[in-house]
Parts: structure tokens; C-alpha cells; sequence
């Protein structure tokens, strides 16, 4: 009898641990995301799943280029992913041949390759403060982002992670972020 409550005791303090590590991992190191919908063409599709890295912010600040996770303001069980192209303090516009220009120069990337059709909110310029972001979605004329007003500039305070590793469909599992 003995015997079998001490292996029970065991066993429980066993589980105890294990959750609360994982706890710690989903809360502090890690996150598993689904991509939904095409706003990341052709970076990141539809289904994909990811991990997010919620370390890395806390060691160093966000950079442009990278691709980031953040709660969509308007209801709490939905997040965001998207790219950073606007960091703090720097001023976005988007002319009206699709341009983008940052502190008035032509921001050279190669991720949104259509014509931007809509600058929104960018097609007067936006000063971004000392902790905002202006992020927009790869597939540029198809992403809600901080051209829409219901997106708006991110707050750094506010960004759960970057996107780290592509994990689900295997077939296409890589490092997101390449920088």
C-alpha cells in the first residue's frame, strides 16, 4: 500500500512539473499560431502553422523586415501577423503609385511586390511615436493592416512575438525569419 502512494505521490508531482514547465514555455518562450487567410502571400499561407518566439523581444527591439504577432485590438481571441515596415519615430507614406516612403526616402524591400492599390490611413504621412510600428501584410492590396484604421499603428508593448519556424504542413517546414 505503501508502495502504490508513493507512487502515485510520484507520479502527480511528475505531471505538476510537467504542466507547469509547459505553462511556462506557451507563456514566456513559445507560441503555436495558425495563419488564416492570404494577407502573408506568399511568405506565409493560409493553414500554416507556426511558432512564435516570445524571447527574442526581450532581449533585443523588433526590426523592420521581421514578421510579427500581435492582438487584433477588436477581439481578443484573434492575432494579427504581419510585417514591420514603419520602426518608431519614422514617418510612412504611400504615394499614390504605390510607393512607399520612409522619412521621405523610397523604402527598398522586396516582400509586397504587387502595386499597392489603397494606401489608407498612409496616404498622408504618419509619424510614428517612440514605441509604434507600422506594419503591413506581404500580399499588400489583400491584408488589413496599418493602412486600416481598425489596425493602426502596433504599440511595441503590444507584440506577442516574431515568427519564428514554419512547423505544419511539414512539406514546407523552414525558418520564417531569415535575418
Amino acid at each position: 500500500m505503501k508502495k502504490i502512494i508513493k507512487e502515485i505521490f510520484s507520479t502527480s508531482l511528475y505531471l505538476l512539473v510537467v504542466l507547469i514547465v509547459t505553462y511556462l514555455v506557451v507563456q514566456y518562450v513559445g507560441q503555436r499560431t495558425e495563419v488564416i487567410g492570404s494577407s502573408m502571400e506568399t511568405t506565409l499561407s493560409n493553414g500554416d502553422n507556426l511558432l512564435v518566439d516570445k524571447i527574442s523581444y526581450r532581449l533585443q527591439e523588433p526590426r523592420r523586415f521581421d514578421i510579427i504577432v500581435f492582438p487584433y485590438q477588436h477581439d481578443k481571441d484573434t492575432y494579427y501577423i504581419k510585417r514591420i515596415i514603419g520602426m518608431p519615430n519614422e514617418t510612412v507614406y504611400i504615394d499614390t503609385q504605390g510607393t512607399i516612403y520612409i522619412d521621405g526616402e523610397v523604402l527598398n524591400e522586396s516582400y509586397g511586390t504587387e502595386v499597392i492599390e489603397s494606401p489608407g490611413l498612409a496616404g498622408e504621412e504618419i509619424h510614428l511615436g517612440e514605441d509604434e510600428y507600422f506594419v503591413m501584410g506581404d500580399n499588400r492590396n489583400n491584408s488589413t493592416d496599418s493602412r486600416d484604421p481598425s489596425v493602426g499603428n502596433i504599440h511595441r508593448e503590444d507584440i506577442l512575438g516574431k515568427a519564428w519556424v514554419r512547423i505544419w504542413p511539414l512539406s514546407k517546414m523552414e525558418v520564417v525569419d531569415h535575418q
